[in-house]
């Protein structure tokens, strides 16, 4: 923990209890009460809703032709496959775009078309997207252009294709903004009137939709066999795109990846499983985690400081020498990235140590020539969480700043955004996380009106931490058996967290600080013993050093593997001191 910066502990937010609702869900289901009650706390109340969260399979996946302009960007491609024409796919730079760029690739390659692919390079500030990728277009007599995971913002750049006789499809699922380009289609569902069901599917799966509708015509036609394809291959890529990057698992979602982690099991992408050894991961149990924290950080950092298109050639190599070759340097590129992200993580939090009147303010904006352009995202994430405020991070380089924002679910950024359009070259992405371009001699008044509008629309409960929990759970009902049937509500992610318990319990004895900056607790409720560890917490080693101390306990149960014997642990997300034990855990709200 630095010195000087001590987090604020979270606000408690409880489930509501509903004791009717809870009884028929488990006689319905034969669930646990803590599972159904876990159910509940996030919103999941009909059977319909339950059965689909749980069960839901590939055939309940939405059909691809409810997209807007699906019947337009299928009708296209099959005319590029009757006239052998070449295909340019044009994929942003991050894991999604590199996942979504290899899955198109690969499927119209199958069908017999002839693809080229380009991904731009997230260390050159750039004030436009799509140009740069106009001559390759041309070089290779590409008749029709697909962009993967972006070109919702970009309508000038379309236009200048479509002044060279290339064709557009837009595959995309960032905002809009006003002005949407022309072109043969677009597939987003954000787009106002969209007929389909999915506002959360990332960008490489609108890609893998492109190709199921693709695939239903030609089949359709009698063109092509449904035994000589099967989609469901291309699903660890789908899984592995939107985990990255941080697609809400809910809906559709949740059975794209849920399968995505069947097909990653048994992969045959040499380069990924060459990977995957060198991350440690083991293929047959991959997780969440594992791809969020081990796989995309090595993808991730090619198109923060490499060449990202040796990502997709990863995802599509078939030969084992050089696929070693590509899986070590990736590796060896995330170690560069780390070291840079590092010096600049440094930099910007001595700043923050030395300014704290920055924390008067409801939002956070900094900016430098010294920071990397590809790593902002990452330390921008971070801040915006350690302070739990809307957070824009610019790195400027030639006279133009790069910048990245992160939010809060109080403060949605693209209403801010388009407020200030007049002042930003350009800008894009989510109302939690988007990127923006901006000369330099605008900096300081995008700063003032951002921190303003945070500071007119956020309250001070606003800009505290909040822990949301999700069942009360008693230490006898923590068991193996328990821990288990809590892979029902697997895959967890993004707006599917593992889920948060709550108890009280004393402790036995003091605390222990391990690794530094952690704490180690001996827990005791009814006689039974568990350890718990509170990552990041030895600073509050002070507060428990009382004898009788009686814990309020926010935590997540999970299996401690040790010399080969299995034992039940609590990460401690949180703890307040309760001497007087009351009879029942309030409501911090």
């Amino acid at each position: 923990m630095k010195k000087g910066y001590i987090p604020q502990n979270p606000l408690w937010i409880f489930p509501q209890e509903e004791p009717k609702d809870t009884e028929n869900i488990i006689k319905e289901f034969n669930l646990h009460p803590v599972i159904t009650q876990v159910l509940l706390s996030r919103n999941l109340k009909t059977f319909d809703e339950i059965n689909s969260y749980l069960y839901a399979k590939l055939p309940n996946l939405i059909n691809p032709n409810l997209f807007n302009d699906m019947s337009a960007a299928v009708d296209r491609l099959y005319q590029a496959v009757k006239n052998q024409e070449s295909i340019l796919i044009y994929g942003d730079n991050d894991v999604d775009g590199i996942t979504g760029t290899a899955l198109l690739t690969e499927f119209l390659t199958f069908i017999g078309v002839k693809v080229f692919y380009y991904i731009p390079n997230r260390t050159a500030i750039r004030e436009t997207i799509l140009v740069d990728s106009l001559d390759i277009a041309k070089q290779n007599q590409c008749s029709l252009l697909i962009t993967i995971d972006c070109g919702i913002t970009a309508a000038s750049e379309v236009e200048i294709f479509s002044q060279n006789h290339i064709d557009v499809i837009i595959t995309d699922h960032h905002e809009p903004i006003a002005l949407i380009p022309k072109c043969i289609a677009i597939l987003n569902p954000k787009l106002l009137h969209n007929t389909y069901g999915n506002k959360d599917i990332t960008g490489v799966g609108v890609a893998f939709k492109l190709a199921h509708a693709v695939t239903n015509l030609l089949i359709s036609k009698g063109e092509i066999s449904s035994r000589k394809i099967d989609l469901k291959k291309y699903l660890d890529l789908v899984a592995l795109g939107t985990i990255a990057d941080m697609g809400a698992l809910i809906g559709e979602n949740r059975i794209l990846v849920r399968y995505g982690l069947k097909q990653l099991n048994k992969t045959k992408r040499i380069g990924l499983t060459k990977l995957m050894h060198i991350c440690d991961v083991k293929i047959a149990a991959i997780t969440t985690t594992d791809i969020a924290s081990k796989i995309a950080p090595r993808l991730n950092s090619l198109g923060r400081i490499a060449d990202p298109l040796k990502g997709v050639e990863l995802l599509l190599i078939k030969e084992q020498k050089k696929a070693e070759e590509l899986a070590s340097d990736l590796d060896l590129n995330n170690i560069e990235r780390q070291k840079i992200e590092r010096k600049d993580s440094d930099d910007i939090t001595e700043y923050t140590l030395n300014h704290p009147e920055i924390f008067q303010d409801k939002a956070i904006v900094l900016h430098s020539s010294k920071w990397h352009p590809g790593i902002i995202p990452i330390i921008t994430t971070r801040i915006a969480k350690q302070y739990n405020r809307p957070t824009a991070i610019i790195a400027i380089e030639d006279g133009i700043g790069k910048g990245s924002i992160r939010t809060i679910a109080e403060f949605p950024i693209l209403p801010a955004l388009r407020k200030q359009s007049d002042i930003l070259i350009n800008f894009g992405g989510h109302n939690f996380a988007a990127g923006f371009t901006i000369k330099t001699e605008n900096i300081e008044a995008f700063k003032m009106q951002f921190i303003q509008l945070a500071n007119e629309k956020l309250t001070e409960q606003d800009v505290l931490p909040k822990l949301h929990l999700d069942a009360q759970v008693d230490f006898k009902d923590l068991t193996f058996d328990f821990l288990e049937s809590l892979n029902l509500l697997e895959p967890f992610g993004s707006e599917n967290p593992f889920p948060v318990f709550y108890t009280e319990a004393k402790q036995a004895w003091p605390p222990k600080i391990v690794g530094k900056i952690h704490l180690k607790l001996y827990l005791d409720q009814s006689g039974r013993m568990l350890e718990g560890i509170a990552f990041g917490m030895a600073y509050r080693k002070r507060e428990l050093m009382k004898k009788n101390v009686t814990l309020q306990l926010a935590f997540s149960p999970q299996v401690n593997n040790f010399l080969n014997k299995s034992s039940i642990q609590l990460q401690i997300r949180d703890f307040k001191i309760n001497c007087l034990q009351p009879k029942k855990i309030k409501n911090s709200l």
